[in-house]
């Protein structure tokens, strides 16, 4: 099949993603979709709960093997949407439905990609393709779950709306909870121990504090303190002052480190709701990235969550659309996105295969 072939098959197949409800853990319906994709080629897969997966016909043991991930799962529509968001139509050149731009162009581009070389001999990488489900929600049944039935991967591409510029860093997250002690009294006495007033402290060192080690693609690790919480009447000074720390790290630190870091010198408790979602990177001498620029990408560093969270291999995130487009109101994908998309795909993979 012609490329042209595959990329009109690849939109037809976003069209009727966008058009079936695929919220996270709700996906059922979207994998049948891509599971009938692999049925009409031939190409023999696997799944489990939502997720699907396929090997290159010519699989040999003994070779690195590279994965290409995307997901199928969407967010839920905004209220400022003005057009119905699973009516999948176009209007001047642009494919308008929930889930076209993050990551429905990606993933539809990605199977094209694969499907087209998946017959191809003598190659120096084995290929699985990986449908993904849980990303926007990081949840149990992503593409984590399915890693332990994957051979060790070495290197992955991961489909997410880059413009198709080169990704080579993506920061982590952890989202810290923090507690600040103080001692409960009635208002009107002194109290040299309200924990409101020694919040401010708190509040200054997260503000100020930095980090030593600086990414040159990501730049310094970020914390910001989105919410706080005490008190409950006005005559009583409260027992503790909570708040919630977002915490983006470089590529520098692991979450681990992080952790220990804050812990030792914040003045205050805190404690992670979650380790996992570590920062990830690929060399930029990487051949993938080599060949990324000798197609005239650019890299950088992205400051967005990706299910490249989830890996241990070097990552590169690279895909269709815009970024900024994504869990926005009348999301859209262009047609010739997809296009320059999945003809990027081939020849980059074509450069290092």
């Amino acid at each position: 099949m012609t490329r042209k072939e595959l990329t009109y098959k690849a939109t037809e197949l976003l069209k009727k993603l966008i058009s079936t409800p695929s919220f996270s853990s709700e996906e059922d319906n979207t994998a049948l979709l891509i599971e009938n994709w692999f049925t009409e080629f031939n190409i023999p897969f696997k799944r489990e709960n939502n997720n699907i997966w396929a090997f290159n016909r010519h699989f040999q043991e003994g070779k690195p093997l590279l994965l290409l991930n995307s997901h199928h799962d969407t967010v839920k529509p905004n209220s400022a949407y003005t057009k119905n968001p699973f009516d999948a139509h176009i209007e001047d050149g642009k494919l308008y439905g929930l889930g076209s731009n993050d990551a429905g162009g990606c993933l539809v581009s990605l199977l094209a990609t694969f499907t087209y070389l998946y017959n191809h001999e003598n190659s120096d990488y084995n290929m699985v393709m990986v449908a993904s489900a849980e990303e926007e929600s990081s949840g149990p049944n992503g593409l984590n779950s399915v890693l332990k039935s994957l051979p060790h991967i070495d290197v992955a591409i991961v489909g997410e709306p880059t413009l198709m510029d080169l990704a080579i860093a993506e920061k982590g997250l952890v989202v810290f909870d923090g507690n600040v002690k103080g001692t409960p009294s009635h208002a009107a006495h002194i109290n040299d121990d309200n924990c409101i007033y020694k919040s401010i402290k708190t509040l200054e060192w997260f503000r100020d504090y930095k980090f030593e080690k600086i990414s040159e693609v990501l730049g310094e690790v970020k914390m910001t303190v989105t919410q706080i919480n005490s008190g409950s009447q006005h005559n009583v000074v409260p027992a503790d002052l909570s708040l919630v720390i977002d915490v983006r790290v470089n590529d520098k630190y692991s979450n681990q480190e992080v952790y220990d870091i804050i812990r030792s010198n914040a003045p205050c408790e805190v404690k992670p709701r979650s380790l996992r979602l570590n920062s990830s990177s690929i060399p930029k001498e990487h051949p993938l990235v080599q060949a990324g620029i000798a197609l005239g990408r650019k890299t950088y560093g992205s400051p967005t969550l990706s299910d490249q969270a989830v890996l241990s291999c070097p990552s590169l995130k690279l895909g269709p659309g815009d970024s900024k487009r994504s869990h926005s109101a009348n999301e859209f994908i262009y047609l010739h996105e997809i296009e320059e998309g999945i003809d990027l795909y081939i020849k980059l993979l074509e450069k290092v295969l």
